[in-house]
C-alpha cells in the first residue's frame, strides 16, 4: 500500500479529486478521513463500554432481588418451623 494522501488507489482508492491530484492537499484529506474514522472507532468503543457498564448494573440489581427473595422465603420456612409447622 502506498502513502496516504499521494494520488488515486492509495490509501484505499480514489476519494475525490483532491486525493487523486495527490500533493499536500491530497495528504491534508487523507489525514482528515483517518482523524474522523478513529474518533468514529472511539464513539463506539465508548458507547460499546457504557452498554457492557449497564448491563452490569442491571445484573447486579437483579442479583440483589434475588437475594432479597431468597431471604424473605427462609425467613418464612423459619417461620413455619417456629410455629410447630415443621416435618421431617
Amino acid at each position: 500500500m502506498g502513502e496516504l494522501g499521494k494520488g488515486a488507489g492509495k490509501g484505499g482508492g480514489g476519494g475525490g479529486t483532491i486525493r487523486e491530484a495527490g500533493g499536500a492537499f491530497g495528504k491534508r484529506e487523507a489525514a482528515i478521513e483517518e482523524k474522523y474514522f478513529r474518533e468514529k472507532e472511539m464513539e463506539q468503543i465508548e458507547n460499546l463500554r457504557k452498554h457492557h457498564q449497564e448491563e452490569i448494573n442491571h445484573h447486579e440489581q437483579e442479583i440483589q432481588r434475588l437475594q432479597s427473595e431468597i431471604k424473605r422465603h427462609k425467613s418464612q420456612i423459619k417461620k413455619l418451623k417456629h410455629d410447630g409447622y415443621e416435618s421431617d
